[in-house]
């Protein structure tokens, strides 16, 4: 299924663009790896550099006013969302296993976004309301239509899972 991939190393750009980017069956990697790969591959990335929360992005702000819908914006927005028992943010964390753009059914011009997050726990705190989050921030992207947030618990989520940023943010080395 488009979830799964290989470790972000393995990665070519040509694989981003398929329906089913093979796994190698490490859950560990499989995270982050296919959002990052897409973003690396260039999908409006231009130099193809990881995506940095945008600094003025705030409730309600818009992303990249004239731009393209791209998977670096979309990251972005989500790179706003934190959990709030979490000083990192959501993507850092590696609760974002996809993002998926296409073009609207219902906005012409327009791309809708799918999301596949999980979190850290079945019984956290916040899984009723984290989607909603998630989706009223990818939202702020210009030229985004439908979001549909999906919480998915294959694979676990564990520690692993998140970036050496966010390991290093919360004393994890």
């Amino acid at each position: 299924m488009f979830w799964r991939s290989k470790k972000r190393e393995e990665l070519r750009p040509e694989e981003v663009h398929t329906t089913e980017v093979p796994g190698d069956g490490d859950a560990a990697d499989d995270a982050k790896a296919v959002a990052d790969a897409e973003v690396a591959a260039g999908e409006g990335a231009g130099d193809g550099a990881a995506a940095e929360p945008a600094a003025s992005a705030g409730a309600g702000a818009e992303v990249g006013a004239a731009e393209p819908v791209t998977q670096e914006r979309v990251i972005e927005a989500l790179s706003t969302v934190y959990d709030p028992e979490i000083p990192v943010n959501i993507y850092e964390l590696g609760l974002i296993y996809g993002v998926l753009l296409r073009d609207s059914s219902t906005r012409p011009g327009g791309t809708d976004v799918d999301v596949k997050m999980t979190l850290t726990s079945p019984h956290c705190p916040v899984a009723e309301t984290l989607p909603g989050d998630v989706a009223r921030a990818v939202r702020t992207v210009t030229g985004v239509g439908e979001v549909d947030v999906e919480v998915v618990w294959d694979p676990t989520w564990n520690p692993d899972m998140m970036s050496e940023a966010a390991k290093l943010e919360l004393g994890m080395f």
